[in-house]
């Protein structure tokens, strides 16, 4: 004979479906018996009595406080509540949902809705993957760092910086990475000491990380492979690969963020409430339309995030990008072209967003009535934005915004090009000056058209008053007054080229140049000095000298003027490039590089910067030395 099979008869009766399928006719049954006829939804009713226990009752009256010459009138809702002649107001549950949903804050207006989500679906950890913090350096100021500080050939896994999951802005589905943080031995080390390099064993795997603080909601985007994150992004690994992107759709969902909403506050989105977060088996089918929906919003962000100079993924500005407008076009024709595209995509991650919140209502089982009740509690949920550093900005100010970034991409590669980065806005030892040179390159990014023209149209633009932009009446004037302010915001603060400069403000200047903060070594200072502003101040000498001999007063002062300006600068310039101090440490006449974490025997002798020490301390001797064209960059 065969072995016998128990029957688990507890767990059986144990199913709230069974019971109550057994129990409602039970009840109807046994009034009838009593001559009480009963009607199922009575005895439905009477099922409920018997098995949620008491229930408990809350009354939202805050509203109804008064203040401000408004009468409190709390006490009268309460009992127009109580006699059930106004609704929204009461609000009975079952005290076992609380349980359901232990340890949440009083949401009472959730635990009806969300209890029943508890009970029937597994917890996000430990059911569909791993929920962890991670890094946390202590001292960010010296281990963390923009990924353009530090020159690209020394970020990467096994070098020393690699990129950093660090939370930041508010984000669904998609966030470029772009902080790094410092991964040789020795700051590992220091970092153990300080602070807490924890969960290791889930550094540079692929997963999905969040900003630890927000007040926006929570919000789960990719991270790529590579990383390591922190405890101020803390990451959910997958068990399963295939889960990856349906795991980043329902977290994204609507239902998600309610039921978050209803284990926190104060918007602070704790690895230990997004372990709980409860997810429905899905059919096959559910798996891969909600993973569908993640993947294609997060590959549409990404791919226009390959348009913005400061992303990792940065390819060629939106202008000049063939994959989304004719590129043969005129200037005008393609800000209109890139304004369509953009609504487009807009419009499209909003509707992608959309089905993919009707798909995770149909997986979790919410009704209508409920649906409406969590999409009015939510309120004013952030919608999808395909271009978050512009979010609420006007069409007048992308356009502008498209036309700063074409000229901040031509600046950018000719400095890059530039034989040893330095680039004067004169012509000096016999280098064209940066207008020439961006008019060439101009030239060779608009083949087809008369490049006059072209920067008629973009001049044209310049001209324009909009809110957020300096406006100029030409690329030249740009060059001098619009760009360093403009390269500093866009940078976050954090400059790789730099503007040297004998006037600060907006005023003409004698000299300037732009240099590029990664090859600014001490030859570069050297260099600086001795060839570039040296060849200026020897013209400015002899203009004024030709101008004396000939009698021409006004013009000698004129020349002579320049001459001291630049003089003035190149003693400038010196300060920093000898280390000069005076008075205390750290004052206004101390122009050394101080690295806070380094002893005064480590830092370095004048000037020889460290690249790892980051631009805010590398570019303070210039701000104190007012050799910079805006005053305030850090």
């Amino acid at each position: 004979m065969g072995k016998k099979r128990r029957t688990d008869i507890r767990g059986i009766l144990a199913d709230p479906d069974l019971r109550r399928e057994l129990m409602v006719p039970t009840i109807q049954a046994t009034q009838a018996r009593e001559g009480i006829e009963t009607t199922r939804e009575q005895a439905e009713r009477a099922y409920y009595v018997v098995t949620e226990t008491e229930r408990t009752a809350f009354f939202d009256l805050e509203k109804f406080r008064g203040g401000k010459g408004q009468p409190d009138r709390r006490q009268e809702m309460y009992v127009r509540a109580l006699l059930g002649e106004i609704k929204g107001i009461r609000f009975d549950i079952a005290r076992r949902d609380f349980g359901t949903v232990e340890g949440s804050p009083l949401a009472y207006r959730r635990i009806g809705l969300i209890a029943h989500i508890f009970r029937d679906a597994t917890a996000l950890d430990p059911a569909w993957g791993r929920a962890a913090q991670g890094l946390a350096t202590a001292n960010d100021e010296r281990f963390v760092r923009h990924w353009w500080e530090v020159p690209s050939d020394v970020v990467g896994q096994g070098k020393n910086w690699v990129p950093f999951a660090k939370g930041g802005e508010y984000s669904r589905f998609y966030a470029d990475v772009y902080l790094v943080v410092q991964w040789s031995p020795p700051a590992i080390k220091v970092m153990e000491g300080i602070g807490r390099v924890q969960n290791v064993g889930h550094y540079f795997k692929p997963g999905l990380t969040w900003p630890l603080r927000t007040q926006r909601g929570f919000n789960l985007r990719v991270m790529p492979e590579g990383c390591v994150f922190g405890h101020k992004g803390p990451a959910i690994f997958p068990l399963r690969e295939s889960d990856h992107h349906f795991i980043l759709g329902i977290a994204n969902s609507a239902v998600a963020d309610y039921v978050l909403r209803g284990l926190t506050s104060f918007g602070s989105w704790e690895v230990g409430v997004i372990k709980r977060l409860p997810i429905p088996r899905p059919t096959s089918q559910q798996r891969e339309r909600i993973g569908d929906f993640a993947k294609t919003i997060h590959d549409v962000k990404a791919t226009w995030d390959q348009g913005n100079e400061v992303s990792t993924r940065f390819y060629v500005p939106w202008l000049l990008s063939k994959d989304l407008i004719n590129n043969t076009e005129p200037l005008a024709i393609r800000l209109e072209q890139l304004a369509q595209h953009e609504a487009a995509e807009q419009d499209r991650i909003r509707k992608l967003h959309s089905e993919l919140d009707e798909q995770v209502y149909k997986l979790y089982g919410i009704p209508e009535t409920a649906r409406a009740t969590i999409e009015t509690t939510l309120g004013g949920r952030p919608l999808e934005v395909l271009w978050p550093q512009m979010e609420g900005k006007s069409v007048e100010q992308k356009r502008m915004e498209h036309v700063f970034r074409l000229l901040s991409h031509i600046v950018h590669r000719i400095v890059d090009a530039d034989e040893d980065g330095v680039v004067p806005f004169t012509s000096v030892v016999g280098e064209s000056s940066l207008f020439e040179r961006v008019s060439r390159a101009l030239q060779n990014l608009f083949p087809k058209h008369d490049v006059g023209q072209v920067e008629i149209e973009i001049a044209n633009e310049l001209k324009k008053t909009v809110k957020g932009y300096r406006r100029t009446a030409s690329i030249a004037q740009w060059l001098e007054n619009a760009f360093f302010e403009y390269h500093c915001a866009l940078y976050k603060s954090r400059p790789i080229i730099w503007q040297i400069a004998s006037v600060q403000g907006t005023a003409p200047f004698a000299f300037s140049a732009l240099i590029h903060y990664h090859r600014f070594d001490p030859n570069g200072m050297a260099k600086l000095r001795g060839q570039y502003l040296r060849d200026a101040i020897d013209h400015f000498r002899r203009e004024a000298a030709l101008a004396d001999k000939a009698g021409r007063t006004d013009l000698r002062i004129e020349w002579q003027s320049r001459l001291e300006e630049a003089q003035e600068l190149d003693r400038r310039l010196q300060w920093i490039q000898e280390g000069r101090h005076e008075g205390q440490e750290g004052g206004d006449n101390d122009f050394r590089i101080l690295t806070p974490w380094k002893s005064a025997d480590q830092r370095p002798k004048g000037w020889d910067p460290d690249l790892d020490d980051g631009v805010k301390v590398n570019i303070q001797p210039f701000q104190k030395a007012g050799v910079l064209r805006i005053a305030k960059v850090v």
